[in-house]
């Protein structure tokens, strides 16, 4: 097992600085490129933050609970080995390559979104259409994480008890920093200890017990201010100071992996198919979802990390970089479930790595009940951080689709009302399988979800191209970027195809059939029309 991970690590290092580097320079990065964080700073949006920050708030926000189900997902149905290759060479060449240069265009485009930015090398009836496609995107988002995130609250008093402390030590955290001017050390080192205070307090009185739907309109109600406040009162702060504690569980893992002398024992590989997922090919490469490659992490580097990267040269420490430690949390995940009998009965993928962690927690002397709190907790901040920036950037997106002036408190309040309707609807429907039983909502929607996760990234890179193309790289060789791109559209489209056929086979009509078969008819007019874009450049 140490083996496994020393492997991964060192794999990821080279890739770093050697592909890292390689598409640096295909960037042309220099430093003394003017940012849109210093030229349009406005203390709500635009914020120049330091490099460590930002990696916090960035990593934090685009790892949520996908790289620790999705693998966990993948590996149960499918085998350890085909997930853990596709997370290492997905992150590599596909997920690191669509992050960076997501951020970089952004930055590029006054931190304008990649939809914006479609508009420009597309036309506007594509930005229309690429909006509305991003915007469902994000619904499923939300209504996925929410679902995990309630389950959690509801089952482990203590975790929703320390995540909603979290909150209230954020906002604390942005104050001392931000109004109060202390030093970023000084005030990180305050926050930490009132964190633990929180988790030792909440690991021995147990106070607060609510439903899962209570949990759900909590959580909610907690999506609708963080999108509406400015970045610095409880994203940004809540974001970096999670970052401490992801890295933290991420630190644990590994050491408990290199040091705990546990064996591999579930299998290597379990079936080409699935009766709750389908088909290896192409589930494999939409269940892993964030663990390799995310449609999702393009809106977050294109809709809240371009707006405060301080400088030009720290993006690939921020794009790249915030993709690998991604994927080492995906591969800490699938040893979770590694270390398993291949009988087991465990399959909440939630459980298998808070009880994973706890073993590998005690490597280090921590208690294993604290150390399953912990994995718990890990999942929770992970899903937090994501939710806050899900609803944010949503709100953005459906402000650009109707126009409304950003900057308006009330047009604020309106369009993360709005785009929190959906998400609602899922949460309080029954929903059914592919084999006709009714489910948690985040069961049914995670393939789709997985689908037009991975296939809004197919499309990012679409675009990524079509600006290659304009950008004077015609005569570069676009291999790097084509070869992934033509892999992702034709893994998800046949994803979403395969999907709606069984469940409309079967008569399971439903509101996520529904929605799929929009955002397939979406996705088909943007390939379209940006196939044709192509034929012109």
């Amino acid at each position: 097992m140490a083996a496994y991970l020393l492997i991964v690590i060192s794999i990821f290092l080279l890739a770093y600085f050697i592909y890292g580097r390689f598409l640096e320079k295909k960037l042309n990065i220099e430093e003394s490129e003017e940012v849109p964080s210093r030229r349009y700073k406005d203390g709500v949006d635009f914020v120049p933050t330091n490099k460590l920050v930002l990696l916090g708030h960035h990593f934090s926000s685009i790892a949520g609970a996908g790289p620790i189900v999705g693998p966990i997902l993948a590996g149960l149905s499918f085998g350890w080995l085909p997930t853990l290759l596709w997370i290492v060479l997905g992150t590599i060449f596909v997920g690191g390559l669509h992050d960076f240069f997501s951020l970089v265009i952004s930055a590029r485009h006054n931190g304008r979104t990649i939809a914006e930015i479609a508009n420009k090398y597309i036309d506007k009836t594509t930005y229309k259409v690429f909006l509305i496609f991003i915007w469902f995107s994000l619904m499923y988002v939300i209504a996925v994480f929410t679902d995990i995130a309630s389950d959690t609250f509801s089952a482990e008093a203590s975790v929703a008890q320390v995540s909603m402390w979290y909150v209230c030590v954020a906002l604390i955290f942005g104050v001392l920093l931000y109004k109060l001017k202390l030093k970023l050390t000084f005030s990180t080192m305050v926050a930490l200890a009132l964190i633990i205070l929180g988790i030792i307090i909440s690991f021995n009185y147990k106070i607060v017990f609510l439903t899962k739907q209570v949990w759900i309109l909590v959580l909610l109600i907690y999506c609708f201010f963080a999108s509406i406040l400015p970045v610095w009162i409880l994203l940004q702060p809540r974001d970096y100071l999670s970052s401490y504690f992801l890295y933290f569980c991420v630190i644990v893992g590994v050491i408990g992996i290199i040091f705990g002398r546990n064996e591999i024992l579930y299998n290597r590989f379990v079936s080409f198919y699935s009766k709750s997922i389908g088909p290896l090919v192409p589930f494999l490469f939409i269940t892993v979802a964030c663990g390799a490659i995310s449609g999702f992490h393009s809106l977050v580097s294109s809709g809240t990390t371009s707006k405060q990267l301080d400088n030009m040269k720290n993006a690939k420490f921020v794009g790249y970089g915030g993709m690998i430690l991604e994927g080492i949390v995906a591969c800490v995940a699938l040893a979770t479930l590694m270390i398993l009998p291949t009988n087991t009965q465990l399959k909440n993928p939630q459980q298998i790595y808070a009880l994973g962690l706890a073993k590998f927690s005690s490597v280090l002397g921590i208690d294993p009940k604290l150390g399953e709190l912990l994995g718990f907790l890990a999942i929770s901040a992970f899903i937090l951080t994501t939710l806050d920036t899900a609803t944010r950037i949503s709100r953005y997106v459906f402000q650009e689709l109707i126009v409304l002036n950003l900057n308006s408190f009330l047009n604020r309040v309106i369009a993360t009302l709005i785009s929190l309707v959906l998400p609602i609807i899922l949460l309080n429907i029954k929903i059914k399988d592919i084999s006709g039983n009714v489910v948690s909502c985040w069961r049914v929607i995670w393939p789709l979800f997985g689908s037009t996760n991975q296939l809004l990234a197919a499309l990012v890179l679409l675009v990524i191209f079509l600006w290659m193309k304009k950008q004077n790289y015609k005569n570069n060789n676009l291999l790097f970027l084509v070869l992934p791109m033509v892999f992702m559209l034709f893994m998800t489209l046949s994803a979403l195809i395969y999907t709606i056929y069984i469940k409309t086979s079967q008569f399971l009509f439903d509101i996520t059939i529904f929605i799929a078969t929009i955002l397939l008819f979406l996705a088909i007019f943007v390939i379209k029309k940006s196939i044709e874009k192509t034929i012109i450049f």
